[in-house]
């Protein structure tokens, strides 16, 4: 019966030194094992942008990932850009670059470099909407709002490219942008209106 007991105590010690021996050992054979610096996250460095955002030249240094949506909300403070569904699906966000329609959620900040931003903040002169907003408002081309910055930038687009020899036509261009509202024949009035006005947008 005493050998019995021995034994088990035997045991015992042996379970729990090796228990022991293994919780000191694990840190030192992880630290070996891995090296901590290759899983810890890096500093991403900066890279320097000049770009010109409504008339005025920026010179800044941005994350690389950053997106030109983001640069704009959220470092720049242009708000009037909207984020919706950041695929280039939606339209909210779209900007002009170099007068060209970008949809800006999906362009890097960094390949606009060099190039001139337009957002809808860009396009009244003072107290003067621009043609295009003002025939939003007279056509009530918009109902919550959210994607009329989109929508109006588009607009502008599309007659200043010439998409406005139908309706089709110009439904065909401004496909691009959603509204969930169903404003789209309005939207469509407001840039007939400013097409057949022959004002220079």
């Amino acid at each position: 019966m005493k050998r019995c007991y021995q034994g088990d105590s035997r045991r015992s010690f042996l379970v729990k030194s090796s228990a022991a021996l293994a919780f000191y050992l694990t840190p030192s054979l992880l630290a070996k094992a891995v090296n901590v610096s290759t899983v810890m996250p890096q500093p991403i460095a900066k890279e320097k942008l000049k770009i010109t955002i409504n008339n005025k030249v920026l010179d800044l240094e941005i994350d690389p990932r950053t997106s030109l949506l983001n640069l704009l909300r959220e470092q720049l403070g242009f708000t009037g850009t909207k984020k919706g569904c950041e695929m280039g699906q939606c339209g909210a966000c779209i900007v002009h670059v170099d007068g060209k329609k970008t949809n800006s959620c999906i362009s890097l900040a960094l390949s606009n470099n060099n190039k001139s931003i337009t957002t809808v903040e860009g396009l009244a002169k003072g107290e003067e909407l621009h043609p295009m907003q003002k025939a939003f408002l007279k056509h009530d081309s918009f109902q919550c709002g959210y994607c009329t910055s989109g929508q109006i930038m588009s607009a502008i687009a599309c007659v200043r490219e010439g998409h406005t020899k139908s309706r089709s036509e110009i439904k065909d261009f401004m496909s691009g942008n959603i509204c969930r509202c169903g404003a789209y024949q309005n939207i469509v009035d407001a840039i007939t209106e400013v097409a057949t006005s022959k004002q220079k947008i």
